[in-house]
């Protein structure tokens, strides 16, 4: 079952972008946000659809 959003990867500075955030910011946090990522040879991955997951789990 799909938590929704699309399974595309991202990738660190897609992920900042979507966050409007400094990519330092994303390698320095992923771990603590709990942020799923898979490392494709040396760079960082996050599927689409956990990044907006993560997001909506932030709303006040």
């Amino acid at each position: 079952m799909s938590s929704g959003g699309s399974n595309r990867l991202m990738s660190v500075e897609d992920v900042a972008d979507y966050l409007g955030v400094p990519k330092s910011t994303v390698y320095d946090q992923w771990k603590t946000w709990g942020l799923p990522a898979y490392r494709v040879g040396r760079n960082l991955r996050f599927r689409e659809r956990n990044v907006e997951s993560w997001l909506e789990r932030q709303a006040l």
